[in-house]
């Protein structure tokens, strides 16, 4: 029969191990949607109304009928529930930075993915220290 310590310790691990691809999952998920919701809603700047009222209906209808503004969006919000699930599982001080500081990796990623100019070394070597330090932050509550 093994000891409550030996069997907490591989159970430790696997919700550690949950957690951090829960965390990456909302990153990726917030992340690379944004490149694609700035892109299905081109033209969005460009509508004029007459009158107040008017103008926010022809910017409702706009967003609406465009999918290639609604579907990454939903999928956007489907990561902010799999964020408010992950937050019940994990520690609040390890959510939060890593999936905050990783979605601007996977947005910058994406966008370059998707043709968009970036600002060379600094954007790589600012991603790299995010990288760099969500790792330091994993490996202090795994150790």
């Amino acid at each position: 029969m093994d000891s409550p310590e030996e069997s907490a310790m591989p159970k430790i691990a696997q919700i550690d191990i949950f957690s951090l691809s829960s965390i990456l999952l909302v990153a990726v998920m917030w992340g690379a949607t944004n490149p694609f919701i700035k892109k299905g809603s081109i033209g969005y700047n460009d509508l004029q109304a007459n009158s107040k009222l008017g103008q926010l209906w022809l910017e409702i209808r706009f967003l609406i009928t465009r999918w290639q503004y609604i579907l990454p969006l939903v999928i956007n919000q489907l990561g902010s529930i799999v964020y408010v699930l992950t937050l019940q599982r994990t520690e609040l001080s390890l959510t939060v930075p890593m999936a905050n500081s990783l979605t601007f990796v996977f947005t910058a990623i994406t966008a370059r993915l998707l043709g968009e100019r970036q600002s060379g070394w600094r954007v790589y070597c600012g991603m790299a220290l995010v990288v760099l330090g969500t790792i330091i932050c994993g490996l202090d509550k795994l150790l």
